[in-house]
C-alpha cells in the first residue's frame, strides 16, 4: 500500500489539500514546525483532527547525542498518537536507532543522502529511509540512482522496511520514484497542488458545460 504523506504544519494547507488527497499523514521537521510556529502540543491535535485518529505523523528529534536521542525518542513514543521518530542518519543517529528500536519504537531514518547510509539505517532496524531526491540532485549526484539503490537493497534483502522519498521540485519527480517501487512518499504542499492541477482537463470540462448548455440549458443529465 502507497502512503503520501505532507511535509507540511500548514493547518490550512493540509486542510485544502486532504479533501482530495488519500493522505496518511504528516511528515514535519524541526524547520517546518519552527516556520509554522506550532509546538506538538498545538499542531499534533489539530492534525488529527483534520486528517482523523488513524493518521500517523513523522516527528524529528531536537537532540543531538546519542543519551539525548534516545531519551527524546521515547518521549515522543509516550505522546497518545500514532508517532515515527525520525533520527537523522549521521552517525549518533544510527548508534541511536539501533537502541530505540529494542524498545520497538517506529522510527524514520531522514536526511539520507548516500546509498550507505540507507543501508546501515535499514540493517539498524529503520521502519522508514527517508532519501532526500532533489538535495542530492543539487549536490551533484544522482538522487534517483540513490532511491533505486536502496530500493533495490530492501528488495534484495526481503528487509522489513519502506522508503519515504522527500525532497521533490516538480510532479516528474514523483512519477520517476513511483515506478521505481517505493511505499512511501512525502510532498511539500507546492507539489501536491501541482499533481492536483491539470489545465487540458479544465479545459475540457469548460467545453462539455459549454455544449450542454448550448442545447439543454442550465438542465441536468437526469432531467433531459
Amino acid at each position: 500500500m502507497l502512503e503520501i504523506y505532507l511535509d507540511s504544519a500548514n493547518l490550512a494547507e493540509i486542510s485544502r489539500l486532504s479533501r482530495t488527497l488519500p493522505l496518511a499523514g504528516v511528515t514535519t521537521n524541526p524547520s517546518i514546525m519552527a516556520t509554522a510556529g506550532l509546538g506538538l502540543g498545538e499542531l499534533l491535535p489539530a492534525l488529527t483532527e483534520i486528517l482523523g485518529p488513524n493518521s500517523r505523523f513523522h516527528v524529528q528529534v531536537i537532540s543531538n547525542t546519542l543519551e539525548d536521542i534516545i531519551a527524546e525518542a521515547r518521549q515522543l513514543h509516550a505522546l497518545p498518537f500514532d508517532i515515527v521518530v525520525k533520527i537523522p542518519a549521521n552517525s549518533a543517529g544510527l548508534t541511536a536507532i539501533k537502541h530505540i528500536k529494542q524498545d520497538n519504537i517506529p522510527v524514520l531514518a531522514t536526511a539520507i543522502y548516500t546509498v550507505q547510509q540507507g543501508m546501515i539505517a535499514a540493517l539498524n532496524g529503520a521502519d522508514y529511509l527517508a532519501p532526500y531526491l532533489n538535495r542530492i540532485d543539487n549536490l551533484g549526484f544522482d538522487g534517483g540512482s540513490v532511491v533505486s539503490d536502496l530500493q533495490h537493497f530492501i528488495n534484495q534483502y526481503q528487509l522489513p522496511c519502506k522508503l519515504l522519498v522527500a525532497s521533490f521540485k516538480n510532479v516528474q519527480q514523483v512519477l520517476q520514484v513511483f515506478k521505481l517501487g517505493v511505499h512511501a512518499i512525502t510532498l511539500p504542499s507546492d507539489i501536491a497542488h501541482q499533481m492536483l492541477t491539470t489545465p487540458a482537463t479544465d479545459a475540457a470540462v469548460l467545453q462539455f458545460s459549454r455544449d450542454w448548455q448550448a442545447t439543454f440549458a442550465d438542465k441536468l443529465s437526469f432531467e433531459t
